[in-house]
Order: C-alpha cells, then sequence, then structure tokens
C-alpha cells in the first residue's frame, strides 16, 4: 500500500497548564507509542485496530485530566507521503541501531536489551527490515550464553 492511500490517526490535544505532571504523562504516552508529532499538541500513528484502541485510551485520559481531544482518520492529499512512512522508520531504526551497538559491548544485559527490542517492535509499524537482524542477534547472543 502506498503511502499517499494509508490511513493514518490524528490526535490533537490540550491539556491545563497545572500540573505540569500530567502535560510529561500525555507526552510520554505518545512517545511509548511512538506516535510522531505534526505540531505542537497533533501527533500521528498509522491507522490500525491497535493505535486506534491505544489513542482512544490516551484521549480518555486526556478528558479525565479536564483536557480536551480530537481524534481524525486521515489520507494524505498531496505528495505521497513517504516523508511520514520515513519519519516513522528514522525513529525505530535509531532504536534498533543502539540494541546492536549495546550487544557488541562486552557481557551485554540481554534481558534488558530483549525488552528493549520488545517495545520498539510494538513502535515498528512498517517492519523495518533492522528489527529483523536485531531480533537474530538477540536469538544468537541469547544461544551463545546458554552454551
Amino acid at each position: 500500500m502506498g503511502a499517499s492511500s494509508r490511513v493514518w490517526l490524528l490526535l490533537s490535544y490540550k491539556v491545563p497548564r497545572e500540573p505540569t505532571a500530567n502535560r510529561v504523562s500525555v507526552w510520554r504516552k505518545l512517545k511509548k507509542l511512538g506516535a510522531v508529532a505534526l505540531q505542537d499538541s497533533v501527533w500521528v500513528l498509522p491507522g490500525t485496530a491497535h493505535t486506534r484502541e491505544q489513542f482512544r485510551w490516551l484521549a480518555s485520559e486526556i478528558d479525565e485530566l479536564g483536557g480536551e481531544t480530537t481524534l481524525w482518520e486521515s489520507k494524505i492529499m498531496d505528495g505521497d507521503g513517504d516523508w511520514l512512512v520515513a519519519e516513522f522508520s528514522s525513529l525505530v531504526e535509531a532504536a534498533y541501531g543502539e540494541i546492536l551497538a549495546a550487544l557488541k559491548r562486552k557481557r551485554p544485559d540481554l534481558a534488558a536489551l530483549g525488552r528493549r527490542y520488545q517495545q520498539v517492535l510494538a513502535q515498528d509499524y512498517f517492519r523495518s527490515g533492522l528489527g529483523h537482524k536485531v531480533r537474530a542477534a538477540l536469538l544468537a547472543a541469547k544461544g551463545g550464553d546458554e552454551s
């Protein structure tokens, strides 16, 4: 499916300025989802059943904090939208690269790296080829540990 025909989910929100911990909490949750900021308070994710559910949960939480949310489904009309796919891909590829670098260190913490891999995989909406390499490297390192 070309990037221009993809469905994208957009979340626009406002959170009261005080307490600031609420704003930080929302930001952290957006980052954990791997959402990309289009503007200060407009974030985007690929349109899947999982991301729809996640944005709905987050919108509910924001509303409970006294904030306001609007959710949209959208398609990119001008251009091909490949830049947005590239944005998502660059985020996970950087994280995968960090995992690979950590695996090359002496006595890497395989359990922690495995958990980090699972976190990044959850944000890998376009299934980066580098993710497959990281998985193989983790499995090889774990196999080498057990012998």
